[in-house]
């Protein structure tokens, strides 16, 4: 378990790649020349989809490796596949439906949460110890 962190590291990387090629295909399909970053409704569903998960894996990743480096390294594992799954349903459920996404947003946000105060708990301690 001591590894998951990293694992779920590697597939965060992997779903921003995703977001990323998603992006790149709409892009393509629907002749949206850059810097555009608006067009097409699947274009611009795509783009957000990508913009959101990447403005959530800033605040994700550090928070993972927090919580994983103070003493939660399993429990930050479990949580950060959690939030990767969440974050696959949002996207999915985002690019079929923007109205749909609310359900994959709110597990991938309770997984952060978490994740966020196995760290503050962990920093804490570390900082009471010494």
């Amino acid at each position: 378990m001591t590894h998951l962190p990293a694992l779920v590291t590697l597939l965060t990387v992997l779903l921003l790649s995703g977001t990323m090629f998603i992006v790149g295909k709409m892009r393509g399909r629907h002749g949206i020349k850059a810097p555009a970053t608006s067009g097409h409704p699947a274009f611009d569903r795509a783009y957000r989809v990508q913009m959101n998960t990447l403005e959530g894996a800033v605040m994700f990743l550090p928070t993972l490796w927090l919580a994983a480096t103070y003493g939660f390294s399993g429990w930050a594992g479990i949580a950060g596949l959690v939030w990767v799954v969440g974050r696959v349903w949002y996207a999915w459920s985002y690019m079929k439906d923007p109205a749909s996404r609310g359900p994959g947003f709110a597990v991938a946000m309770i997984a952060w949460v978490a994740l966020l105060v196995m760290a503050a708990i962990g920093v804490c301690r570390a900082l009471m110890l010494g």
